[in-house]
């Protein structure tokens, strides 16, 4: 006689079919009917079908059908899950960069909906695109007479090259045609927007007569990249913006990580306010960065020469392609607005904070049985920001094979290993979510006794 897993013989398979409630049945169920709503209905009909099957296999009682549907249903629409960041990364690209504040987050609901996005609602009207981000950027750098945004920072370098050099040079130093990712390099960058590059120097030494000597009748501008992703160290020199202000042609530098005006920690990192003092006629730079924003391309004119150059930049027919939409728009101008970012929190994290944190947690983990303890890290910046900078920090210490489960669990927590150790550092952890990181250990360190007893 046949088996089956559940031990039943062909009858008893028979009539544990008949008890598997039907699909109309299952959706109807309370819960169930509930998450159709937050839900949709395909995703939630997937779920009752897979749990249908399970128990037809034996996997699951007929019984259980409906609480195996709610087990298998995501908490949203979305197969995004969030990550608590314990890298010591405070811009990790993988995980999405900058997370945006409150206010930020406050605005993306506001913008959701319909909102005035383009209406002046005095005049009834059409009204500036995007007019109180733009308002909100200018506050922020009032070096600045003039502002545009796309999409993201590389669509803002290709933007002002698509309309000031088509059919131009651009004159560059060799020590800054950088590779920003993903294998997408600068030099290929510009060259798809039409420019022609004039390189000069060497990979290590450029000077202002390199510049000087390569100005010609068909110089659009002078290009200062900021190497924001690697350090070039020994028998170096570049120019600084200002003496290649006073060469005659708009300089644009391309500043990469959004840092808006200088901080004191990061003291080799160029920001928008002092290159603009510095002579740039255009300055551009990512919002989802130092600034702690969203995904945003920044460019910034200089009163005068620098403010015309970005009207042209914003009539370009390109600017459409690459222009921003309502909800960035709003996490922008909340994000320049509102209270500081977290990223801009973790960044100025004190050293002795940040310990006692560590221990409290490593203590009240050691209690439970969790082998873990507090110790000294290193984070850095991250995100193609302030290359070669460390920051100091504190993380808790967990055997290596933590990292793995904390990273599948929920939520899932992604750390880093060392020397055979996993690393939990917590200066890109909001202490908000200190509980959440602990709760998440300790479960993973139960799951393991379970697993070995």
């Amino acid at each position: 006689m046949t088996e089956f897993a559940s031990g039943r013989g062909v009858d008893g398979a028979a009539d544990v079919r008949r008890r598997i409630p039907r699909t109309d049945v299952v959706l109807a169920e309370p819960a169930v009917a509930a998450a159709t709503g937050r839900l949709g209905r395909d995703l939630v009909k997937q779920a009752v079908v897979a749990a249908q099957q399970a128990a037809r296999r034996g996997a699951i009682e007929p019984d259980d059908v409906v609480d195996e549907v709610l087990r298998r249903l995501p908490r949203t629409a979305t197969r995004l899950r969030p990550v608590l960041n314990a890298t010591g990364v405070l811009l990790h690209t993988n995980l999405g960069r900058a997370p945006l504040s409150a206010s930020a987050r406050e605005a993306l609901a506001i913008a959701a909906g319909t909102c005035d996005v383009e209406l002046d609602l005095g005049t009834g009207g059409r009204g500036r695109r995007g007019a109180a981000a733009l308002d909100a950027l200018l506050s922020a750098v009032p070096a600045a007479a003039a502002a545009h945004v796309t999409n993201n920072g590389a669509a803002a370098l290709a933007l002002a090259a698509a309309t000031l050099a088509v059919g131009r040079e651009i004159v560059v130093s060799r020590g800054e045609l950088v590779e920003i990712g993903d294998g997408f390099r600068i030099p290929d960058l510009l060259t798809a927007a039409g420019a022609r590059l004039r390189e000069v120097g060497t990979t290590n030494r450029t000077h202002l007569r390199d510049y000087a000597d390569a100005i010609g009748e068909d110089t659009a501008f002078i290009l200062k990249v900021h190497p924001s992703n690697f350090v070039v160290t020994g028998f170096t020199s570049d120019v600084p913006p200002r003496e290649l202000a006073g060469l005659g042609v708009p300089l644009v530098c391309d500043i990469g990580s959004g840092l808006l005006a200088p901080h004191p920690l990061l003291p080799g990192e160029p920001d928008a306010a002092s290159v603009l003092a510095e002579g740039a006629a255009l300055v551009t730079a990512s919002g989802d960065k130092l600034l702690g924003g969203p995904q945003a391309g920044l460019l910034l004119g200089a009163p005068g020469a620098g403010a015309a150059l970005v009207d042209r930049i914003r009539r370009h027919p390109l600017a459409r392609a690459m222009r921003v939409d309502k909800l960035t728009l709003a996490a922008l101008e909340a994000t320049l607005r509102g209270p500081a970012t977290p990223t801009r929190e973790a960044l100025d994290a004190g050293v002795a904070g940040l310990r006692a944190r560590a221990e409290a947690l490593a203590a009240s983990l050691a209690a439970k049985g969790v082998p873990v303890e507090a110790a000294t890290s290193d984070s850095t910046v991250g995100g193609g920001g302030a290359p070669g900078v460390t920051l100091p920090s504190a993380a808790l210490v967990l055997p290596e094979h933590f990292a793995r489960a904390l990273r599948e669990g929920d939520p899932a927590v992604l750390g880093r290993v060392e020397r055979g150790r996993c690393l939990l550092d917590l200066r890109a952890v909001d202490p908000a979510a200190d509980a959440d990181l602990a709760a998440a250990v300790l479960a993973v360190h139960e799951a393991g006794r379970a697993g070995d007893a």
